[in-house]
């Protein structure tokens, strides 16, 4: 979200508008955690992780009486717009801080999960595949040489978009996803398959959404012990969220910002911006909410690949 950030900030300052950041996301603003920035202040984040404007979940949001205080609190400072980054539920509290007050309101798409309706491109996705996909190569080494079975839990919330891609990336002999229920029967079945055909390891990608990688790892010890192997299960979990944000990160990101700071000064009053088929858009916020599929074709690939 960093580079983000820098370029809405540095966008509307060239535009001759004052731009001010809100710390930790909708608790901010119900706290009054309002500061001017300006361009030094956005200087030298390219490449860190995260947001420096900090993140937060604000239950207190869904209040009316909390509310109101946010938007005396938006009054109080004099912000005319708001840019607001972050997945559903964030978007969620921008159509309604949009249609309570009239403030004219932009989401830009920023989840690792990838699983917002619109857009084929959401920030941070990028960066956590290549973090997945990191991981992984360095656990087939362990699994190649120990010739061990690995269940690899990956983060995505109730979606697999990281568990296809980084899957396939790596050579995953098996891809679970909760889109496409691989019936954990059939499991054993194709770990045993694999060893007869001389694999040294299998390796499982399992997204968080299908099961939990210590629950398979009890199953399976349950219907084939350790015959083919010793089993281990690795949740990835939060280091697929940090580090330096990939090169294509980093540009889309800054793509997205301008877009969103254009979108407000050509007189546009809500929506969010996305991103299909190599053009940008303003989609409504209820956009958001639509299923979006999997890569059906890249899991397809994995599976024939798998000889």
């Amino acid at each position: 979200m960093n580079p983000c950030i820098r370029a809405i900030v540095r966008r509307i300052i060239s535009l001759g508008n004052r731009a001010f950041g809100i710390k930790r996301g909708f608790k901010g603003l119900i706290e009054g955690e309002i500061c001017e920035l300006t361009s030094r202040d956005v200087g030298g984040i390219l490449h860190i992780g995260g947001t420096f404007l900090l993140s937060s979940r604000e239950p207190r949001f869904i209040e009316k009486e909390f509310r109101k205080i946010a938007y005396k609190n938006l009054e109080k400072a004099g912000i005319e717009a708001l840019i607001i980054l972050g997945g559903e539920g964030s978007f969620k509290g921008a159509d309604l801080i949009q249609r309570e007050t009239d403030i004219p309101v932009i989401g830009i798409p920023c989840t690792i999960d990838n699983d917002i309706g619109g857009t084929d491109y959401c920030i941070g996705y990028d960066t956590a595949l290549r973090n997945a996909v990191s991981a992984i190569d360095k656990i087939r080494d362990t699994a190649s040489s120990h010739e061990r079975i690995f269940i690899v839990e990956v983060m995505g919330r109730n979606r697999g978009f990281i568990a296809v891609e980084a899957g396939l990336a790596t050579g995953a002999e098996l891809i679970l996803v909760p889109e496409e229920r691989f019936p954990i029967e059939r499991i054993p079945e194709e770990i045993i398959r694999s060893k007869k055909m001389g694999k040294l390891h299998f390796i499982i990608v399992m997204a968080e959404g299908y099961g939990k990688a210590e629950d398979l790892k009890d199953f399976l010890l349950s219907e084939i012990g350790e015959k083919y192997g010793e089993i281990r299960a690795t949740v990835l979990g939060h280091l697929q969220r940090g580090g330096s944000p990939t090169h294509t990160d980093r540009i889309m990101a800054m793509k997205f910002g301008e877009v969103a700071v254009e979108a407000l000064l050509s007189g546009e009053k809500r929506g969010f911006v996305a991103f299909r088929k190599d053009k940008f858009y303003i989609e409504d916020f209820h956009k958001a909410q639509e299923y979006k599929d999997i890569d059906r074709e890249a899991l397809r690939l994995n599976k024939v690949l798998n000889v």
